[in-house]
């Protein structure tokens, strides 16, 4: 009996929702790939699915079973390239997990020259700012900020990111410039709130050697930071953006860094930047290709944004 492929008939029907797209996905029968499911149960001695004329639902016992076989062909391939392919190019497949700005801004521009470094990777890129579970959503490597980290993780910091505090001209024309970062507590901030538990991203300050956070009044909020920066640059109030984010905006005249120097009234305070960390489930997961895409990251962000060295 061929048991892995019993398996693999029964997961592609359950992700394809029935036996028909199951049996597409493998270029089978129908027929064959029902009697698969069939003989799985039977070796098991346990009902994986309810069928009806005219839908499938999986049993409590099916759903468990899918969670836990549900990455097995991928697991054996990486088990075959831990113990065969140490040495030699990565291959297979890589999924990336990461934040939609850090994705879209950043990541977008480097994986294609990832891919050309490494053409045998299949590689697949999730943009997401919600909560990411390696093993349900077959994920090999997650790029999180500290507010992200989870126990069970094995975390590698790999870049600190700058952020800047910013307003638009015409924002700062009509409400008058801040001259300290307590002053937002009485101006209208823009705000990011994590979909995952609905806290807001807090505002870190660093003046003198000492870190605080700003307090917030008034706000508005979103859990996409390029809609915060179009809000900034409408005249919206004051935001806190990733330099890679505020950059075009800063560099076109449309928003203007805040806290930065010194004059005016003004009191100097550095925006606290944000680590960022290539995280795996475990050291096994530390794959060839996952090694070879943490080396490349070290390397095109090293230069911009102070990487140290992974402990």
């Amino acid at each position: 009996m061929n048991l892995l492929g019993l398996i693999k008939s029964f997961i592609k029907v359950v992700e394809a929702g029935s036996i028909a797209g199951g049996a597409r996905s493998l270029g089978l029968s129908a027929a064959a790939v029902s009697q698969n499911i069939a003989r799985l149960e039977a070796h098991l001695q346990v009902r994986l699915i309810s069928r009806t004329t005219r839908s499938m639902v999986l049993t409590p016992s099916g759903s468990l079973y899918y969670d836990k076989v549900r990455l097995i062909e991928r697991d054996l391939e990486e088990a075959q390239l831990a113990v065969t392919a140490t040495d030699s190019e990565p291959r297979g497949r890589l999924c990336i997990a990461t934040s939609s700005a850090f994705g879209r801004h950043v990541l977008a521009r480097l994986i294609p020259q990832f891919s050309a470094l490494y053409p045998h990777l299949s590689i697949e890129m999730l943009t997401s700012d919600a909560k990411v579970d390696h093993a349900r959503q077959g994920v090999d490597v997650s790029l999180r900020i500290t507010p992200q980290l989870e126990d069970g993780l094995l975390a590698r910091h790999i870049a600190q990111v700058p952020f800047i505090c910013c307003a638009s001209p015409g924002y700062l024309a009509r409400e008058g410039w801040p001259q300290s970062p307590e002053e937002l507590k009485q101006r209208r901030c823009l705000v990011f709130r994590y979909p995952v538990d609905g806290r807001f991203l807090r505002w870190g300050f660093v003046r003198d050697g000492l870190r605080f956070e700003a307090e917030f009044g008034d706000v508005l909020i979103s859990d996409d930071i390029d809609v915060l920066a179009q809000m900034a640059v409408h005249d919206g109030g004051i935001t806190r953006l990733a330099e890679f984010v505020a950059r075009p905006w800063l560099q076109r005249g449309e928003l203007v860094p805040l806290f930065e120097e010194e004059g005016g009234g003004r009191a100097y305070a550095q925006t606290e930047p944000m680590d960022i960390y290539l995280c795996v489930t475990d050291r096994f997961a530390m794959t060839p290709k996952v090694r070879a895409f943490m080396a490349f990251l070290k390397e095109s962000l090293g230069d911009e944004w102070k990487v140290r060295a992974s402990s």
